[in-house]
């Protein structure tokens, strides 16, 4: 992977496994051996959202290589939290100090919030059960997706208000003080969509007409 990402000159952080070894000051060593005894750059309160409050980690980093692309400049930044393994997370970007790590680390913990908003955006668009692992196929699939995707947001533009509350109100009521003063999302517009095509389907089956010749 690293091979992969020196060719096209990625900037990435990944979590690195604490047994995994890397060159350190010209030896290979595991990775939790290089940060073993060392004092932290400095710490700092974060706030818990899982376990719903404050806790306490500190940070800090080494230059490090990788073993088979020694000539790849890397930084092991290691997250430590009390009663909680730590996170060693290999990165491309240079860590000089500790505000410099401490971006790494947050750059890192956001991952969970793009794997929910795929997530959500699967959903809305109703397509969470499709498994496909052919390069070819995967792009039709997500070309499909995003046809469907700017549709929907294109119904959500001010021209379409009315024919986009119509919709609601007709294939997708709803009642409640929250969604009459929230946004419109996607699954409810898509909902809506596909009640309104089930119940007047189109006539797909029924063949062109031949074009009129003209000699």
């Amino acid at each position: 992977m690293a091979g992969a990402l020196q060719y096209y000159d990625a900037r990435f952080v990944l979590r690195w496994r604490h047994q995994y070894r890397l060159l350190w000051e010209g030896k290979s060593k595991v990775s939790w051996k290089i940060a073993q005894g060392k004092k932290a750059w400095g710490s700092r309160g974060l706030w818990d959202a899982r376990r719903r409050q404050w806790i306490s980690e500190s940070r800090l980093a080494f230059p490090v290589r990788h073993p088979e692309h020694p000539e790849l400049p890397l930084w092991l930044v290691v997250a430590r939290r009390k009663g909680s393994t730590p996170w060693y997370l290999l990165t491309s970007e240079p860590v000089e100090s500790e505000a410099d790590a401490w971006k790494v680390v947050l750059a890192y913990a956001r991952r969970w919030q793009i794997e929910l908003t795929w997530k959500s955006c699967k959903s809305e668009l109703g397509m969470q059960s499709p498994r496909v692992w052919d390069w070819e196929t995967r792009l039709k699939l997500l070309g499909l997706a995003t046809l469907a995707y700017a549709f929907l947001l294109h119904l959500l533009s001010t021209p379409f208000k009315l024919l986009r509350r119509w919709l609601l109100r007709y294939a997708a009521h709803r009642s409640g003080r929250r969604l009459r003063t929230t946004r419109v999302p996607l699954a409810r517009l898509r909902l809506a969509l596909s009640r309104l095509w089930l119940a007047y389907p189109p006539r797909l089956s029924r063949r062109a007409r031949p074009a009129l010749a003209v000699s």
